[in-house]
C-alpha cells in the first residue's frame, strides 16, 4: 500500500464513520416521529400479500411506468441505485490497492456485463429526469408546474450525486483499463474499455478515483441525515414500507380508494353508542392523531408532484394542492417532534400532557410550532388552511398517481372529521345538507312520499320489495335518482331497459334513504353511520335468507355503488353491487338488449370519480356506448384513470366554488373541443355539474349531457322519446 493509497484509506474511513453516525441518528429520529402516530393493527395483516405487492410495485414500477419515459428512466436510475451500490462497496477495496474489487462476485464476467449496461441506462436515465426537472421547473415561463412547491436543490442535488457516482464508476474502470488491472473483457465493458483508451496510465488513478466516488456517495448520505425531510432522497428507503403497510394491498391501483379508512380510536372502529368525546378521538386535531402509517406516508413522499398535476382543485386556480397538503403535514410534524417526544402534547379534553420540567429544556422553535392550530388560516398559524381542506373533490386522482401510495384523501377526511364533529365548522352552505340528510334522508330535503314519482308514467309496473319476493337485483334508485329531476331521466330509462332485457327487480321506494355518502365525505360520520345502518337494516331484511352472491344491487349513483359496495361492509352489509353500466353491458353482450339504430352526432365519454378511478369500472360503459353508436367513442384526453373530476365529489356538490375557475367548466370544454354532440355520463352528479357547464357556456343547443342509459335506450327503443331540455335540478 503506498503513500496515495494509505491517505485515500484514511479519508474514505473517516468520511464513512461520520455519514453512518448521522445516518443511524436520522433514521431513529425518523422511527421515533413516526411511532408517535396512532395505532392501525389492521396493517399488519396478509403479510405474503403485502410483500407480493411491494415487490411487482417496486420491482416492476408498475405506478411510474404510467408515465412512460418518465418511468422508464426512473428504473433505470432505480436499478442503478441498488445494483450499483455494490460498486460503491467495491470502491473501498480500490481505495486500497488497485486491483482491488469485490470478493467472489467482483472477477466473474457476468457481474461486469451486468453492471455495465446498468452503469450505461442509469446515465441516460439521470440525464433524461434532469432535463425533465429543467423543462418543468415552477420558473419557467407559462403553465403551472408539478415540480411548483417542490424544495428543488434538494432534487438538484440528489440528481447530481447519481450523475457524478455513475460517472466515477466508469472512470475508476478506466483507469483499470489504462493500468492494465481490469479483468473483463472488451465485449462485456465496451464504455469502460473506451473511457480507459483515453485516461492516463496513472497507477494511483484507480485509488483516488474510487475515493472521490466514496466521498460523493458519503456525502450525499450526510447531507439527507442532516434533512430527515428531504423526501426526494429518503423515499428510496421509505417507499418500500410505505407500499407493504398500504390499506388494501391486493387492490389493483391506489389502495386508498373506494372506501374510506374507518374512523378509529387507539386503532380501534368508533362506535358512536358508546364513544366519548373525553375519551375518544373524533377525526384527527393534532398531527399526532394521524395513524403511524400517515406519519410514514408523510415521510415518505418525493415531492414529485404527479397528485398535484393531476388535482382537479390545483389545476383550476383553488389553494388545495396534494402534495403541498403532505408536506406542509410533514414538516409540522418533524418540527414538533422534539415537544412530543419530551413528553408534551394536549389531550383529548386539550390539557397539556407535560410537566414544566418536561418541556423546560425544549426549543422556542418546537413550542412555538406546538401552539399551531391543525386547520387555520394563514392570520392564526395554521398548518392547513380551511379553504385547502375543503377545496378536495374526494376524486383520488391524487392517490391513483401517487408512486408511493400514500394516501391522501384518508387523511384529508380525518381533519375534516374533527373540523365537523367537534368544531363544528365547514362551509355554512353544507349545514343546510346536513340537515336535510338527518330530518329527511336525503340532501335535497324532499318529502319521503315522493321517491316513487320517477315510476309515474311508465308502460310497465315497477316492483316493490315486500310485495314481490321473485326478484334478481334490488334497484338502488339513490336521492338524486329519485328527486332531481335530470336524474330520474336516468332511473326511468335504466328500469325500461330491465324491463325490456326481462330482468326480474324490485326497489324499496319509500324504505330507501340517502347512503350517508355526502355525509362521510364532509367528515359528519355520525350523520353517515345513522344513515348506513339503517339502509343495512332494511337491506339486509329485504334479501333475508339469501346468501351473499345473490343479494345483488344495481346503482345508478357511483357514490352509492361505492358506499353500499365497499363501506357498508363495516356496519355488516355484505352485498354484490354493480353499477347500472354494468349490468346494461352484460345484457348487452348476452343478446337480452339489441341495438338497433346508432345514434350519431359524435359521443364522447367522461369517466366519473367514484366508478372509474375509485372502483375500476372503465370498460363497462365504454363497451355500452359502442354498441349503441356502432362505432368508436371520442376519447377526451384526461379519461379512464386520468379522467377530470366535475367537481362535485366530497360533498362538493352542496358547497359554492368562490375560488378559481370552475372545475365542471373546465371538464366541459375538455369535452366540448371534441367535437362530440353528446357527451355521456355515469353519474347524476357528473351530469348535473357537466350540465350545468355547457349552460354557461351558452352550448346547451349543441352539446347534449346524457346518462350512458338514456343513449342506450335511444338506440335498443328509437321511438322512445327524446325529452326536452333539462329542468333545474332541486335546490339547484
Amino acid at each position: 500500500m503506498g503513500s496515495v493509497q494509505i491517505v485515500t484509506t484514511i479519508l474514505a474511513a473517516a468520511i464513512t464513520a461520520v455519514a453512518v453516525w448521522l445516518a443511524v441518528r436520522a433514521v431513529l429520529k425518523m422511527v421515533a416521529v413516526i411511532r408517535l402516530g396512532q395505532p392501525a393493527p389492521e396493517r399488519f395483516s396478509d403479510k405474503v400479500a403485502r410483500a407480493r405487492t411491494m415487490l411487482v410495485e417496486t420491482a416492476g414500477h408498475t405506478r411510474m411506468l404510467k408515465w412512460g419515459v418518465v418511468g422508464a428512466a426512473h428504473w433505470f436510475v432505480m436499478a442503478g441505485f441498488v445494483v450499483l451500490s455494490l460498486l460503491v462497496l467495491e470502491a473501498y477495496f480500490e481505495v486500497v490497492t488497485t486491483d482491488g474489487g469485490l470478493p467472489i462476485i467482483g472477477h466473474w464476467t457476468i457481474f461486469g456485463l451486468v453492471t455495465e449496461i446498468i452503469g450505461v441506462l442509469g446515465l441516460v436515465g439521470i440525464l433524461v429526469l434532469m432535463a425533465i426537472r429543467l423543462r418543468n421547473r415552477p420558473t419557467r415561463p407559462g403553465g403551472r408546474s408539478r415540480f411548483t412547491g417542490s424544495t428543488m436543490w434538494q432534487g438538484y442535488f440528489v440528481e447530481w450525486i447519481v450523475l457524478l457516482v455513475l460517472i466515477f464508476g466508469f472512470v475508476i474502470r478506466g483507469f483499470k483499463v489504462a493500468t492494465d488491472h481490469f479483468e473483463f473483457p472488451f465485449w462485456a465493458t465496451p464504455v469502460s474499455h473506451a473511457v480507459g483508451a483515453v485516461l492516463p496510465d496513472w497507477a494511483d488513478g484507480v485509488s483516488v478515483a474510487a475515493a472521490i466516488k466514496i466521498i460523493i456517495s458519503m456525502t450525499w448520505l450526510i447531507v439527507i441525515s442532516l434533512n430527515v425531510t428531504m423526501g426526494v432522497a429518503w423515499h428510496r428507503f421509505l417507499a418500500f414500507p410505505n407500499i407493504f403497510f398500504k390499506r388494501e394491498p391486493a387492490k389493483p391501483a391506489g389502495s386508498g380508494l373506494g372506501a374510506l379508512r374507518p374512523m378509529t380510536s387507539q386503532g380501534k372502529p368508533l362506535d358512536f353508542e358508546e364513544a366519548d368525546p373525553e375519551k375518544d378521538q373524533f377525526g384527527v386535531a393534532h398531527v399526532e392523531q394521524f395513524s403511524w402509517k400517515g406519519l410514514l406516508d408523510f415521510s415518505t413522499c418525493t415531492e414529485c408532484g404527479r397528485c398535484q398535476s393531476q388535482c382537479p382543485a390545483w389545476n383550476t386556480g383553488k389553494p388545495l394542492s396534494p402534495k403541498l397538503l403532505v408536506l406542509s403535514l410533514r414538516d409540522h410534524a418533524y418540527a414538533k417532534a422534539p415537544y412530543l417526544l419530551a413528553g408534551g402534547g394536549k389531550d383529548l379534553t386539550g390539557e397539556e400532557k407535560a410537566t414544566q420540567a418536561q418541556l423546560a429544556h425544549l426549543d422556542v422553535l418546537a413550542l412555538a410550532e406546538a401552539d399551531k392550530p391543525l386547520i387555520g388560516t394563514a392570520e392564526e398559524g395554521g398548518v392547513i388552511d380551511p379553504d385547502v381542506l375543503w377545496s378536495c373533490t374526494t376524486c383520488g386522482a391524487c392517490v391513483e398517481q401517487c408512486p408511493v401510495d400514500i394516501e391522501h384523501v384518508d387523511h384529508i377526511v380525518d381533519m375534516r372529521r374533527y373540523q365537523v364533529l367537534i368544531e363544528s365548522s365547514f362551509p355554512s352552505e353544507a349545514g343546510v345538507m346536513l340537515r336535510n340528510l338527518e330530518n329527511k334522508g336525503n340532501p335535497w330535503g324532499a318529502p319521503q312520499n315522493t321517491r316513487e314519482d320517477w315510476t309515474k308514467g311508465l308502460d310497465f309496473e315497477v316492483p316493490r320489495v315486500g310485495e314481490v319476493d321473485d326478484f334478481e337485483y334490488l334497484f338502488w334508485v339513490g336521492c338524486a335518482g329519485a328527486f332531481e329531476d335530470r336524474a330520474k331521466k336516468t332511473t326511468r330509462a335504466v328500469a325500461t331497459l330491465l324491463n325490456e332485457a326481462g330482468v326480474k327487480f324490485a326497489i324499496l321506494g319509500e324504505g330507501e334513504t340517502c347512503s350517508g355518502d355526502p355525509a362521510r365525505r364532509i367528515g359528519n360520520e355520525f350523520v353517515f353511520q345513522m344513515l348506513a345502518q339503517q339502509n343495512v337494516e332494511t337491506l339486509n331484511e329485504a334479501f333475508e335468507g339469501r346468501e351473499k352472491a345473490k343479494r345483488k344491487i344495481v346503482a345508478t349513483c357511483p357514490h352509492c355503488f361505492n358506499t353500499l359496495g365497499n363501506e357498508y361492509g363495516q356496519l355488516g352489509g355484505e352485498f354484490e353491487v354493480v353499477h347500472h353500466t354494468q349490468l346494461l353491458a352484460h345484457l348487452v353482450a348476452t343478446g337480452k338488449l339489441t341495438p338497433v339504430q346508432p345514434v350519431d352526432g359524435g359521443v364522447t365519454y367522461h369517466d366519473p370519480c367514484y366508478l372509474g378511478r375509485h372502483n375500476r369500472v372503465f370498460a363497462a360503459p365504454r363497451e355500452v356506448l359502442g354498441d349503441a353508436i356502432a362505432g368508436d367513442l371520442t376519447e377526451m384526453p384526461r379519461n379512464s384513470e386520468r379522467s377530470f373530476c366535475c367537481g362535485a365529489g366530497g360533498a362538493r356538490m352542496w358547497m359554492e366554488e368562490k375560488i378559481g375557475k370552475r372545475i365542471n367548466v373546465d371538464r366541459v370544454e375538455e369535452a366540448m373541443a371534441t367535437g362530440a354532440r353528446t357527451v355521456a355520463v355515469g353519474c347524476p352528479f357528473c351530469s348535473t355539474m357537466l350540465s350545468d357547464g355547457v349552460n354557461g357556456k351558452g352550448a346547451g343547443e349543441q352539446v347534449e349531457v346524457i346518462d350512458v342509459a338514456t343513449v342506450l335506450l335511444r338506440s335498443v327503443k328509437p321511438e322512445q322519446p327524446q325529452g326536452g331540455k333539462e329542468t333545474a335540478p332541486i335546490g339547484g
